[in-house]
């Protein structure tokens, strides 16, 4: 029998090293690195003057002129200078002499051949037919062709003379790439009226073949006219009279009025260098309460530079964005979904992480903005409520209604905020009601494309992902059905136990139930050596093999389960299932094999020829999927008669799982353990519960119902069964 040998144990994790200074002095170059740029960005964002009016913006109130004035507008000037330079026509070069007698030559050419052709006596009429047709850009026709072969040399001559006075006359003319098709239609006019009209039409063709533009576009004369154009207009002009309305109220003003009201000096900004320092003090504070919470809340972050530099490109992407389409504008600020931004940090992360780095992400995206307050608390309560009506987002439907609820609350913040304003009308009302409702919808589905596409960058996996791996269709999934069926069924037990324990401990079910799916996948490459694929009265495999050798075969299921795994895709979290679902354990029955052949001697025999590579499991979810697997299968076993045979057979599971020390490197807590022994007991008491055995009829007689049920169930469940009627 062939005996396929395991793949060697999985690598235990690296210890520390001389690297992990340099690894630390990076994170911190990174840090200072996202720092830098969220400064740069907030310098160029306010290094102009902090002007309380910009173009597109609306009016507040009628300014009027404080006194008598006129100047110069540069803006108006500057338009109606454009408009003359746009106004001039494109400016052509004169006709370039080298392309006419490029051209003249290349139809001497031409005729130069076709007198060869005329004058070829080894030649057939056919062949010379074809010699013509092959002369590029001469079109003649059949008729064209056999009548040019047939002139005389005295006729030809003159079609050949007249063919060039009228291609040297006519490219004499400025010809414009538009002009060709004209200037070919103009040919007759040009050849001399006393050839007969068969010869016209001759001299007609190759002068059309060998005519083209010789009048050529020049940028440089083009932009020199346009050149002059600007220069000759006269500078606009603007005046006001002292009380004269520059801007009325509600109009949206344009270039030409910021230029009126900053020359009037009716635009007030702060001083230069408080311009500048007054958000870089803002930056510092923010990342310093973000080191900080990095620091003391979440070490775990800092560990993987990947996820550091995630947050730091994500943290950047959104303030850059915020800092580019906000400000100076009225509506954008409350469309804009800022909100995406929190949803995506709970999908990626958990709601604190969320939560504590949207803060300083709405300080510095909202900082001088109109209405700062107002946008500070409608997208602080959006984002919040996103994340309460988002859970753990395991349907699409979870992110239409936190999209719905995001937008519904949007709305509400806008008429509590506006309302009270005098100015408010309800036209800008609507407006900002239809962005609020927009900002929900759109925050709601980019968290979901992004969370889709950076999660797995994380080694995490989506909810969508999983409810796909979760289809029967799938590929692996199918494949283990069809190659051991068996398993299968104990894969949809397991998953089965696994997502009821999972929400009795408020780990992720989705997540538990698709891990169990696939956890013994690698069964599929050896089934017939697991006893839940082997038809009943089969010969066991295993016995003819020693216990070693058996051992490594049931081993290999993990390192074949990691193989299929990588070969069909399968996300980093699920092959962590895979890996995990037995820990370090032994293989039980082989190794007892292996002391009672060696006399009872357990010195005799390396444990470690029988262990799984492991790792231990290092998540609630990998947990559970190893101890509802080893329930499941010591349930099938050995069949407990009833529930206090099951609870004592679940928790000896449990506890034996502990006692190895598989279970040290998760979070399972006492509590956990005895709601997941509950929950266990409760799920297989429906799974395995007894059933009557159905009589059977032997000529006339039937084994009585009551001695059915009296040999389907525990003696004292039937202490009434003489009471159930016979058939």
């Amino acid at each position: 029998m062939r005996v396929v040998l395991p793949s060697p144990p999985m690598a235990s994790r690296p210890r520390p090293s001389a690297r992990a200074p340099l690894r630390r002095a990076s994170k911190w170059l990174l840090g200072l690195i996202v720092l830098a740029l969220a400064a740069g960005i907030m310098w160029l964002s306010t290094a102009e003057d902090s002007l309380t009016l910009h173009a597109g913006e609306v009016a507040p109130r009628d300014i009027l002129a404080p006194y008598s004035h006129t100047f110069e507008s540069q803006v108006l000037t500057e338009k109606k200078r454009e408009a003359a330079a746009q106004a001039v026509s494109k400016v052509y070069a004169p006709p370039d002499a080298d392309i006419g007698r490029r051209q003249l030559e290349r139809l001497r050419a031409a005729l130069t051949f076709i007198t060869a052709v005329r004058n070829d006596p080894y030649a057939t009429p056919e062949e010379k037919m074809r010699d013509l047709a092959a002369i590029r850009g001469l079109n003649l026709s059949p008729d064209e062709a056999r009548y040019l072969l047939s002139l005389d040399e005295q006729r030809w001559q003159t079609v050949q003379n007249e063919a060039q006075r009228v291609l040297e006359t006519m490219m004499r003319a400025p010809i414009r790439e538009d002009q060709l098709d004209e200037a070919r239609r103009n040919v007759p006019a040009f050849i001399d009226l006393t050839l007969p009209e068969r010869q016209a039409v001759l001299v007609q063709r190759l002068v059309e073949a060998f005519l083209a533009p010789n009048s050529l576009y020049s940028p440089e004369l083009t932009e020199a006219a346009r050149e002059r154009a600007r220069s000759s207009v006269q500078p606009v002009m603007r005046s006001f009279r002292r009380g004269e309305t520059i801007v009325q109220r509600g109009q949206v003003l344009t270039d030409a009025d910021i230029e009126a009201l900053r020359e009037y000096g009716l635009l007030q900004g702060t001083a230069r260098w408080q311009a500048l320092l007054a958000p870089l003090v803002l930056v510092l504070v923010s990342f310093l309460v973000l080191a900080l919470y990095l620091h003391y809340r979440r070490p775990d972050l800092c560990d993987s530079a990947r996820e550091l530099i995630l947050i730091g490109t994500t943290f950047l992407v959104t303030l850059a964005g915020a800092r580019l389409v906000m400000p100076g504008h009225i509506v954008l600020p409350y469309l804009y979904p800022l909100p995406t931004f929190t949803l995506l940090f709970f999908l990626l992360f958990r709601a604190e992480t969320a939560l504590v780095f949207t803060v300083p992400l709405l300080g510095l995206s909202l900082y001088n903005l109109p209405h700062g307050y107002e946008l500070m608390l409608y997208n602080a309560l959006v984002a919040v409520i996103g994340i309460v009506l988002l859970g753990r987002a395991q349907r699409m439907r979870n992110f239409l209604a936190t999209g719905a609820g995001m937008a519904l609350t949007g709305g509400a913040v806008l008429v509590a905020t506006r309302l009270a304003s005098p100015a408010t009308d309800l036209l800008g009302l609507i407006t900002l009601l239809g962005a609020a409702a927009i900002n929900g919808l759109l925050s709601a589905a980019l968290a979901l494309v992004l969370h889709y596409f950076l999660a797995p960058m994380l080694g995490q996996v989506t909810p969508l992902q999983l409810l796909e791996l979760s289809r029967p269709d799938q590929p692996l999934l199918q494949f283990l059905l069809r190659q051991a069926p068996g398993t299968y069924q104990h894969s949809l037990q397991v998953a089965n136990l696994a997502e009821q324990a999972a929400k009795a401990v408020k780990a992720d079910p989705l997540l538990v139930r698709v891990g169990a799916l696939y956890h013994d996948v690698g069964k599929a490459l050896n089934p017939q050596f697991f006893i839940e694929n082997q038809p009943p009265g089969s010969v066991n495999p295993h016995k003819e093999l020693s216990p070693v050798e058996s051992a490594q075969i049931i081993i290999r299921h993990v390192t074949d389960g990691l193989h299929l795994a990588q070969q069909y895709r399968l996300p980093q979290r699920l092959q962590d299932f895979i890996a995990e679902h037995h820990g370090t354990m032994l293989t039980r029955y082989q190794y007892a094999r292996a002391i009672e052949e060696a006399g009872g001697d357990a010195g005799k025999v390396n444990p470690e020829d029988f262990r799984y590579p492991g790792p231990r499991p290092q998540s609630k979810e990998t947990a559970l999927v190893m101890l509802a697997d080893g329930c499941e299968a010591r349930a099938r076993a050995d069949r407990p008669p009833d529930e206090h045979a099951l609870r004592r057979l679940v928790h000896d599971t449990i506890t034996d799982r502990i006692r190895q020390g598989q279970l040290t490197d998760t979070d399972l807590t006492l509590r956990d353990l005895k709601a997941i022994e509950d929950t266990f007991v409760s799920t297989l008491k429906g799974i395995y519960h007894p059933r009557i055995k159905y009589p059977e009829i032997h000529g006339q007689k039937t084994i009585p119902v009551a001695q059915a049920v009296q040999e389907a169930l525990p003696a004292r469940e039937t202490a009434d069964v003489q009471d159930i009627p016979a058939d």
